[in-house]
């Protein structure tokens, strides 16, 4: 049964220095015309797949609250109208500190949506300005403080270490600074230097100052302390929350379930086959204006390509792999299925096998990559 939908909205009024999503400068660009497009994508995907009742909606970017007003909803109405959502489903947008006016956010809570997901990064304003943000320290307290009045009480801050320039002190200020908003949710990413971004490119000319691999490893750890020292449980190995504010939209993909993917970019799994639509607007509204789904690629998973990524996917989770659940779903024992390569990680000390999980040790939160890899059998 398919659980979730994201929806991408590609358009940013400044592009960040590290963010390789599928994104667009948001001046002149055909937002209304996009919103339309989305609404009949969703609607081509609906007759082909019907949706039941929904565990969670997410709407990201891009930057989904760079649009305006009358934007923001004629896009909820759109989505409201087709993709039923359970009663105490959880419904979010991404957003940008200090470009959401009041007037925005009451157009969001009175459409439904009941979290919202803060890009801020750091409370470093130098910082901040060194990776392309144009927000200042002050507009995530601002922008909070607003949503929470509004009446937003699950909220969300995304922030990223290992950033050019940052120290361990800065980041635990950064972090002193977060928990003062008492937000029910964090995402602390480290940060990943992708092709065709700008960082990618100072990179190659040799002027990204970047933290070195044991202060990086530091800034991790002392994340992992301090979220959990203010009462923020590790449910995942980047993500923190008060009890019951997990982010039922991520752990769907830690899951392994089922979820739509609408917009320009977007990836989608759906029984069994995984999809991802045309990047560039004009390709991906195309296709629709023909009444045709705007898919660049499909592919069948194998049995096998499930079974590992039911193993790398479920890792992530600090809970890890359920046994019994993998045996359920598959009809093998991933025990068996993958002895030797449990019995090696087992041996390396990342990850343990108790209480009929499969998940990773401290060591191996450090060292995912090394275990995830250890899965790819094919």
């Amino acid at each position: 049964m398919i659980q979730a939908a994201y929806i991408h909205i590609p358009f940013c009024e400044h592009i960040c220095h590290y963010c390789d999503f599928n994104k667009v400068y948001l001046k002149g660009q055909p937002v209304d015309d996009y919103i339309a497009a989305l609404e009949e994508e969703i609607k081509l995907t609906l007759e082909e797949t019907p949706a039941k009742a929904l565990n969670s909606i997410f709407v990201g970017g891009g930057t989904p609250t760079a649009l305006n007003e009358k934007q923001l909803e004629r896009l909820c109405r759109s989505i409201s109208d087709h993709l039923p959502l359970q009663d105490e489903g959880e419904y979010t947008f991404e957003a940008n500190p200090g470009d959401l006016t009041e007037d925005k956010l009451r157009v969001l809570f009175e459409s439904g949506v009941n979290r919202l997901s803060f890009g801020v990064q750091s409370f470093n304003d130098e910082l901040l300005k060194r990776i392309g943000r144009t927000h200042k320290a002050e507009d995530v307290f601002r922008s909070v403080e607003a949503a929470q009045k509004v009446g937003f009480h699950n909220i969300s801050i995304d922030l990223i270490y290992g950033l050019p320039g940052q120290t361990l002190e800065d980041f635990n200020q950064t972090l002193e600074a977060s928990f003062s908003l008492e937000t029910t949710h964090f995402s602390g990413y480290s940060l990943i230097i992708e092709p065709k971004t700008i960082f990618y490119q100072l990179q190659n000319k040799g002027k990204l100052p970047l933290p070195t691999e044991d202060d990086e490893a530091a800034m991790y750890d002392l994340l992992m302390n301090r979220m959990e020292s203010h009462g923020y449980h590790q449910y995942e190995i980047s993500n923190f929350s008060k009890k019951g504010y997990e982010s039922r939209h991520n752990l769907t993909y830690w899951d392994n379930d089922y979820y739509y993917g609408f917009g320009a970019g977007a990836h989608s799994y759906i029984n069994g086959v995984r999809r991802s639509n045309y990047g560039p607007l004009k390709k991906y509204m195309t296709p629709i204006h023909n009444h045709e789904l705007p898919i660049m690629d499909e592919m069948i998973l194998s049995e096998k390509e499930k079974w590992e990524e039911e193993m790398f996917l479920g890792l992530r989770k600090i809970q890890g792999v359920s046994i019994n659940h993998f045996i359920e779903k598959f009809g093998k024992n991933p025990l068996v299925m993958f002895e030797s390569e449990i019995k090696q990680l087992e041996k390396k000390q990342l990850i343990n096998v108790t209480d009929g999980f499969i998940s990773l040790t401290k060591k191996g939160l450090f060292l995912g990559n090394e275990v995830f890899q250890a899965f790819l059998i094919s």
